[in-house]
């Protein structure tokens, strides 16, 4: 079986198309979308791109997910969430109709998944016990091991934090399938993983970011153009935001 993980996909339609021209020639088996589908510039073009695929699909939900329900639902949004975030999320909820909504709502936060000589796969978004929470490759050993000490599978594949490591608890390899739509990266491009009875395989797929960013432009989203700058024509590098992210897992 081989199963390509795209993570974080974040509304970036065009990244997300060209992830799915280069899965023509592979031919997963199964497609797994590891959350974050929808909180980004074209979110029900993305999501209906997604449902509309004939090979097998399944869903696992990240925190942007949750939260754009919750702006749906007119509840109130994390407090620790910036203004910046506020605006795309409740722009975001606002774009979806009832369906759309429900589906989101519905999405597992974890699923498993068998693979021939890899044994059993657990896929979160975050990590197994929350959708939000945050490590990075300097993260703490000892804090990792709290985090993924009682798992039993020995495969943890997880996103979130938008960059693509590797690191370890006693025999559980925790591997980030980097993201699709919001890259922390060296170089732009969609980032995911290919998994297989070989092993795994960290994957960058590369597609015109000039006319990406000016179909972005052109979308309804008022926050098209820094996205556009921000997440296509170049990206923050992972050094640079694993100390951010790192920053903000210690606050929480």
């Amino acid at each position: 079986m081989k199963i390509a993980a795209l993570y974080d996909i974040h509304g970036n339609l065009p990244a997300l198309n060209a992830v799915l021209k280069e899965l023509e020639d592979i031919k997963p088996d199964l497609i797994v979308i590891g959350g974050d589908i929808v909180s980004g510039p074209m979110p029900t073009q993305t999501l209906e791109r997604i449902l509309s695929l004939t090979a097998p699909v399944r869903f696992i939900r990240g925190n942007g997910d949750r939260e754009v329900v919750m702006a749906f639902d007119g509840k109130s949004l994390p407090s620790t969430m910036s203004e910046k975030g506020r605006e795309k999320t409740q722009w975001v909820a606002e774009q979806l109709n009832r369906s759309q909504r429900d589906f989101l709502s519905d999405i597992p936060e974890t699923i498993t998944i068998h693979v021939d000589r890899l044994g059993d796969i657990l896929f979160c978004h975050a990590t197994p016990r929350s959708d939000e929470e945050i490590f990075t490759p300097l993260t703490s050993q000892e804090r990792l091991t709290t985090i993924f000490e009682d798992i039993k599978q020995k495969i943890v594949v997880c996103g979130h934090t938008h960059m693509q490591f590797e690191r370890q608890v006693g025999s559980v390899s925790i591997v980030n399938a980097g993201s699709v739509g919001m890259p922390f990266a060296e170089e732009p491009g969609a980032y995911w993983l290919l998994l297989s009875p070989m092993g795994y395989e960290y994957r960058r797929t590369i597609y015109d970011f000039q006319a990406a960013a000016h179909e972005v432009r052109a979308s309804e989203d008022p926050q098209g153009d820094e996205f556009a700058e921000g997440n296509m024509l170049r990206v923050p590098t992972a050094t640079e935001a694993a100390k951010l992210l790192e920053r903000m897992a210690m606050k929480n």
